[in-house]
């Protein structure tokens, strides 16, 4: 038992490294450089959002088909793929000598995300059955720690190099490739299970996952409770920014602050959040986190002052992290163990759906109302609302302590 103990802890050990790098490297193709690249290459203005975009369009296409693909062919062999896919894609920016040519490149390059996440929680709600929402909630706060570095590194090689991009997707590269060792170190020792389903044809058992998870009534609630949430998370993440620029007046460090301090709540309450679901279910986190979420949204649009800013990022990046950290662990417990990759495959895709939606309809709501304060009411609406069809489905009862 010891022995199987230290391989589960070697093997979420390394995945957790191999995502770090993995996604310092898809972020840092993006943030900061990818708009100064673009426009210099003589991007319109008008297109220069479609560039952007093109690397979120497989996180809605592909995360479910490759999830379900791990359940029939096993995790290790996608994972490999994505670690590939991280590896090669960085290369090919240093090719590009057009705007257009960066569309396919993202697109190309957001299938190693696409791919990677929700089979690495697949592989890890697999690992670890007890200690899941704790397990994911790790992995993801150590991927978003990659994220959260990946604008300060590829800053400072823009500054220093006189934004020379050729040396970044370099740096890009090193990552990708780094996380694509990595893989390849601990993916061939890994004995990972055996697919379960016993269905002869991988087309067969491919699409009976996916009319089963349609027919699972309690996953179709988890991914609305999902996608409300990234649905929130998205419009804040853009439109708090121009809330506090323009109607609060807030210098730019000052709005660093507030941004940068929700995403550090994020990152460290996450796994804390994910051990206290393992213990006492995952109905009151949900419920509660999403309250919170809630009074935060609503109180945003009434203070313009710096402190009480602060606490309410704060707040809302640990309620947010409180729903999340057991969205994902539920997800993987409400569906047979041979679809637990398709389940957080549809999860992931329904995260992708909220978050793209979340800055594109509230930026139409604020350019009726054209105020902040019914941008943020329709979000804490949104987030009451969601908490509440949780609240009285049977999903909810479902969910209690484990």
């Amino acid at each position: 038992m010891s022995g199987i103990r230290s391989s589960g802890k070697s093997f979420f050990l390394m995945l957790c490294v191999m995502g770090l790098f993995a996604i310092l490297s898809s972020t840092m193709s993006k943030n900061p450089v990818l708009k100064p690249f673009a426009t210099d290459l003589g991007a319109p203005n008008d297109f220069v959002g479609l560039v952007a975009a093109a690397s979120t369009i497989p996180g809605v296409l592909i995360s479910l088909p490759a999830a379900s693909l791990s359940d029939v062919l096993g995790r290790k062999k996608i994972l490999l793929l994505s670690a590939i896919v991280f590896a090669s894609a960085p290369f090919l920016y240093l090719f590009v000598t057009s705007w257009w040519q960066l569309i396919p490149v993202r697109l190309y390059h957001g299938f190693a995300t696409a791919i990677f996440v929700p089979v690495s929680e697949a592989a890890i709600a697999e690992q670890f059955p007890a200690r899941r929402g704790e397990r994911i909630s790790i992995f993801s706060s150590v991927t978003n720690v990659g994220r959260a570095l990946a604008p300060f590194l590829g800053g400072y090689i823009l500054f220093f190099t006189n934004y020379g991009y050729s040396t970044l997707y370099l740096a890009v590269g090193i990552a990708g490739v780094t996380a694509f060792i990595i893989a390849l170190t601990f993916l061939f020792e890994w004995k990972s299970p055996k697919p379960q389903n016993a269905n002869p044809k991988v087309t067969d058992r491919f699409f009976h996952g996916w009319l089963k998870i349609a027919k699972t009534h309690d996953l179709q609630i988890v991914s609305f409770i999902q996608a409300s949430q990234y649905y929130i998370f998205g419009a804040v993440e853009f439109f708090l920014v121009g809330y506090l620029a323009e109607v609060v007046r807030m210098d730019p460090f000052s709005i660093g602050v507030i941004m940068g301090s929700q995403v550090i709540a994020l990152i460290l309450g996450r796994p804390l959040m994910g051990r206290i679901s393992d213990r006492i279910g995952r109905r009151i986190p949900i419920i509660s986190g999403s309250i919170i979420g809630c009074l935060v949204l609503a109180a945003f649009p009434l203070s313009g002052n710096f402190p009480i800013l602060l606490l309410l990022s704060i707040a809302y990046g640990l309620g947010f992290a409180t729903v999340i950290s057991s969205t994902s662990p539920l997800a993987s417990e409400i569906v047979p163990p041979n679809l637990l990759g398709t389940s957080l495959g549809f999860l992931s895709t329904m995260m992708d759906v909220g978050q793209t939606l979340g800055p594109v309809i509230s930026g139409l709501i604020l350019a009726i109302s054209l105020q902040y304060t019914t941008l943020f009411y329709s979000l804490s609406l949104l987030s009451i609302v969601s908490a509440l069809a949780f609240t009285l489905s049977k999903t909810a009862k479902k969910s209690g302590a484990i």
